[in-house]
C-alpha cells in the first residue's frame, strides 16, 4: 500500500469512529427523550442543532491547534509544539467565557429564535436544557482542544477512545438522568459525562511523549503571539464549517417549500448519508495532520497526499452511492417511513450519487489546503458553492427532490473546478518559492 494512503488510512478512522459514535449517542439520547413527549423532544433538538453551530467555534482553536502542532511534530521543534499548546489553551480561554456567558444569559431569547413560530410548551424546556447546556459548553470547547492537541500529535486513536467514553457513559446515564429531572436531566448527563472525558483526556495528553518532551522546552513565542497564530490557522476553518451549516439549514428552508413528505424524506435520507460524509471530513482530518507534518518535516507531499486522500475518499463516496442506489427502498422501511415519504426518499438517494461522488473528493482534498496553509482559500471556494447551490436549488426545487440533488451537485462541480484552478495556480508558481497560501 503506497505510504502516504497507509497513514492516511491510519489517522482517518479513529477519527471516522469518533464521529459515528456522537452521532449514534445523539440518535439513541432523542429516542429517550421521545418518551417525554413531542415538546421535548423539540426542545433537545433545537439545543443540540445549536450546538452544533457552535461547535464551528471550538474549530478555531482545535483545528488550528493541531495543525501547528503536527507543523512542529515534523519539524522536531519541540519549543514550536509547546507554543502552539500554549496558543491553543490562551485562545480557548478568551473565547470560551464570552460563549458560555453570552449563552446562558440570552438562552431565553435563543430559545425563541431557533424554535420560531413553534414555541409553545417546548419554549421552557428549551430554556431549561440552555441553562445547563450552556455552562457544560466550556467541557464540550476544552475537550474539543485535548482531541486537536492529540490529533496534531498524530494520535487520532486516543481522541476516538475518549469520544466513545463519553458516549457510552451518555447511553448510559441518559435513562436515568432523564427519568428523574426530565430534559434537564438529558443535558446534565451529557456535560457529567463528558466531565469524565475530559479529565482522562487531560491525563492522557501528560502521557503523551511529544508532550512530555516538549514540556521542558521554552516556547518559540510569547502566549500572545501563539494565540495569534492559531486564531490566524484556525478562523479559516472555523468559518468553512460555519458557512457548511448555514448552507445546509437553509437547504432544509427550500426544501420545505416542497411539502411536509418532502422535508421528511430528505431528513431520513440526510441522516443515512452521514455514515458516508462522516467519512469523507474523517480523510479529511487525517489529510491536514499529515500534510502539516510533512510540511513541517521539510517534505514537500502535498500532491501525493492530495491523490491518495481523494483516492480514499473517492472510493468511500463510489461505494456509498452504490449502495444507497441498491438499498434506498430497505432503508426507507427501517426509518418506518410512510409510502409517500419512502417514494420521496428513494427517488432522493437513488439521484444523490454523482453530489456524493463529487463531495467525496472535494471534501478530502480540502485537508490538504488546511494542512498547508491554503484554508483560506478554501474558504472562498466554500462561500461560492454555498453561493451558487442555494440559488440553484430553489429554482430546480420545481423538479421535486431530484432538482434538489442536481443543484448539489453542479455547486460541488463549480467547487471542484474552483480547487481545480487553484492547485494549477499554486503549480505554476512553486518554482517561484511562493508557499500554496500566497499563491492561492
Amino acid at each position: 500500500m503506497n505510504v502516504h494512503r497507509k497513514q492516511l488510512v491510519s489517522l482517518a478512522h479513529p477519527v471516522y469512529f469518533s464521529l459515528l459514535a456522537s452521532v449514534a449517542a445523539g440518535i439513541i439520547n432523542t429516542v429517550w427523550v421521545s418518551r417525554l413527549g413531542g415538546p421535548a423532544v423539540a426542545a433537545v433538538a433545537v439545543a443540540t442543532n445549536t450546538e452544533n453551530v457552535l461547535l464551528g467555534v471550538a474549530l478555531v482553536f482545535a483545528s488550528g491547534t493541531t495543525v501547528l502542532v503536527a507543523h512542529a511534530r515534523g519539524a522536531r521543534d519541540p519549543a514550536a509544539v509547546r507554543a502552539a499548546v500554549r496558543g491553543g489553551w490562551a485562545l480557548c480561554a478568551v473565547i470560551t467565557p464570552v460563549v458560555v456567558v453570552g449563552g446562558f444569559l440570552l438562552r431565553e431569547p435563543l430559545a425563541r429564535l431557533v424554535l420560531g413560530t413553534a414555541e409553545g410548551p417546548a419554549l421552557p424546556l428549551a430554556v431549561g436544557y440552555f441553562a445547563i447546556s450552556m455552562p457544560g459548553l466550556a467541557v464540550f470547547f476544552a475537550q474539543n482542544l485535548v482531541d486537536g492537541i492529540l490529533k496534531g500529535t498524530g494520535d487520532t486513536r486516543t481522541p476516538m477512545r475518549l469520544a466513545l467514553l463519553a458516549n457510552g457513559l451518555i447511553l448510559v446515564g441518559d435513562p436515568f438522568f432523564i427519568h428523574l429531572y426530565g430534559v434537564r436531566g438529558a443535558a446534565a448527563s451529557t456535560a457529567l459525562c463528558r466531565c469524565v472525558a475530559l479529565a482522562t483526556g487531560l491525563l492522557a495528553l501528560r502521557r503523551n511523549a511529544l508532550l512530555r518532551a516538549a514540556s521542558g522546552a521554552r516556547p518559540a513565542c510569547g502566549t500572545g503571539s501563539a494565540l495569534r497564530r492559531t486564531l490566524a490557522t484556525g478562523l479559516p476553518m472555523s468559518a468553512d464549517f460555519t458557512v457548511r451549516q448555514a448552507g445546509a439549514l437553509a437547504l432544509v428552508a427550500i426544501v420545505a417549500r416542497l411539502g411536509v413528505t418532502a422535508v421528511a424524506a430528505y431528513s431520513i435520507a440526510y441522516k443515512v448519508m452521514y455514515i458516508a460524509t462522516m467519512a469523507f471530513y474523517a480523510v479529511r482530518q487525517a489529510a491536514s495532520i499529515h500534510t502539516a507534518h510533512t510540511r513541517g518535516a521539510g517534505e514537500d507531499a502535498r500532491r501525493a497526499i492530495g491523490r491518495q486522500a481523494v483516492l480514499v475518499s473517492g472510493t468511500v463516496g463510489l461505494a456509498a452511492s452504490v449502495l444507497l442506489t441498491a438499498t434506498a427502498p430497505w432503508i426507507m422501511a427501517a426509518f418506518g417511513a410512510g409510502p409517500d415519504v419512502a417514494r420521496e426518499g428513494v427517488l432522493f438517494l437513488r439521484c444523490v450519487g454523482p453530489y456524493l461522488l463529487l463531495m467525496a473528493c472535494f471534501i478530502a482534498l480540502g485537508g490538504v489546503f488546511e494542512g498547508s496553509g491554503g484554508a483560506p482559500a478554501l474558504l472562498r471556494v466554500t462561500l461560492l458553492g454555498t453561493a451558487v447551490q442555494l440559488p440553484l436549488a430553489l429554482a430546480l426545487s420545481g423538479l421535486g427532490l431530484p432538482g434538489v440533488c442536481l443543484a448539489l451537485a453542479l455547486a460541488m462541480v463549480v467547487q471542484c473546478a474552483a480547487v481545480g484552478v487553484l492547485l494549477h495556480r499554486a503549480r505554476r508558481q512553486e518554482e517561484t518559492g511562493v508557499s500554496w497560501a500566497g499563491a492561492v
